[in-house]
């Protein structure tokens, strides 16, 4: 009974479209933890920085999936050849886009792993088999396993088998989110005060913006789009089911998102507020509904929204590179391999390190949006060229959100440099 319900719930993601999964993918431990540590220290104060990220993700998720429809081509191959800078410019925008991408990604997986493993060794604790040993070593011994474990299921290919109960898990996780929100039942005035665009003037304030925007407006996800919708068999004639698609996604993204930062607000805020320093902290964000089992649930949901990450984030240097060679994607391949494995390697830092996973997450989030210009930038002149999309040109309105995004971006990238070095 529970394996035919599990395998009815993975066809209507199936029905859905791809963008349902770059929100499996998008909402993960960094967006779950930057909310949480928003919530809880600042309210629903950057709310608005939320809507703002969730709206301009439609836009660009949107873009970058007409461009695919209509060219068959996908990002990376189209800024190469199609991008105003002649062949040696384009061609190095396109290059320095992909490094970029990479760079952050694997910022963000040295968080995610380190954030990964404490919320593991939390759960052995919980359960009465703690791991034997100091807490560092426990963490460095749990990451070597979490990223040898997947590393290998990769490697046979049999990870997209438990990927589909994992990305339910974590949706089991958005929902408790999305309950709880009306258990706490947080002040409306407040909710609606979140909305009123403001900057922060308190410590850590332009950082914490700068990781909410980099893991809801993330890069990636738009630079991936064309591989997901056409590998979906979509067409010229499915330029309608993309949009909707990608309109979908943006309203569940900011729906999970922005409960979540609302619960935060209403269980920990309005309560008189903490600083959210461990990953036991944020087990009260689901204390109103789950009780005594909080603890687990949370913590369950933090693993597998970290295993279902962990990977794809790993493959993305390969997807990426095969793009930008303009060669089909062979997750069997030498290079994609030893891709996959460096970048494996990169997600140990912060275990090695002992940084403090809560705060690592929230640090390693900033790094994605300094990649935002480019990628938006390119969008809107390959998008806007005749030549290239005909009829199917940006019209007003499009042009006109990714103009405001763009704009966006470089507020946000300004906010995480003032940030890094205030």
């Amino acid at each position: 009974m529970l394996k035919n319900l599990l395998n009815l719930f993975i066809k209507v993601l199936l029905i859905i479209g791809p963008g349902l999964f770059c929100v499996g993918y998008t909402i993960g431990t960094g967006s779950v933890t930057s909310m949480i540590v928003s919530g809880a220290k600042y309210g629903t104060s950057f709310l608005w920085v939320v809507a703002l990220s969730c709206i301009f993700s439609g836009i660009l998720m949107e873009a970058y999936g007409r461009l695919a429809l209509v060219t068959g081509k996908t990002a990376l191959t189209a800024m190469k050849h199609e991008l105003p800078f002649g062949r040696w410019g384009s061609t190095l925008f396109a290059a320095i886009t992909m490094i970029m991408v990479v760079a952050g990604q694997w910022c963000c997986l040295s968080g995610l792993v380190g954030l990964t493993s404490k919320s593991i060794n939390e759960i052995g604790l919980l359960l009465g088999v703690p791991f034997p040993g100091v807490e560092y070593w426990q963490i460095i011994v749990i990451a070597i396993l979490v990223l040898l474990g997947l590393y290998l299921m990769f490697w046979y290919g049999s990870y997209s088998r438990i990927e589909n109960l994992l990305i339910a898990l974590v949706t089991v996780l958005g929902l408790s989110f999305i309950a709880s929100l009306f258990l706490v039942s947080p002040a409306l005035t407040n909710i609606l005060k979140g909305f009123v665009p403001r900057l922060p003037n308190v410590p850590g304030g332009s950082l914490l913006i700068a990781a909410m925007v980099g893991t809801t407006l993330a890069a990636p996800t738009f630079v991936v789009r064309p591989i997901l919708v056409l590998s979906k068999g979509w067409t010229k004639n499915d330029l309608k089911t993309q949009r909707r698609d990608a309109i979908f996604s943006a309203i569940v993204m900011f729906v999970i998102s922005g409960s979540i930062m609302s619960v935060a607000a209403g269980a920990i805020h309005e309560r008189g507020g903490r600083e959210i320093e461990s990953v036991m902290d944020m087990v009260e964000t689901l204390r109103p509904i789950a009780g005594a089992g909080a603890s687990l649930l949370f913590l369950f949901g933090m693993v597998s929204a970290g295993l279902s990450s962990i990977l794809p984030i790993a493959m993305v240097a390969g997807f990426l590179s095969h793009d930008f060679r303009e060669k089909p994607v062979d997750v069997r391949s030498r290079s994609f391999r030893i891709l996959a494995a460096v970048a494996c390697l990169f997600g140990m830092t912060v275990p090695v390190l002992g940084a403090n996973p809560v705060v690592a997450q929230v640090v390693t989030q900033v790094s994605q949006v300094f990649v935002l210009p480019f990628v938006i930038g390119g969008i809107i002149l390959l998008i806007n060229k005749k030549s290239l999309m005909q009829e199917h040109r940006a019209g007003v309105l499009l042009n006109l959100g990714l103009v405001l995004s763009f704009a966006f971006s470089l507020v946000m990238s300004w906010q995480a440099i003032c940030g890094l070095f205030r």
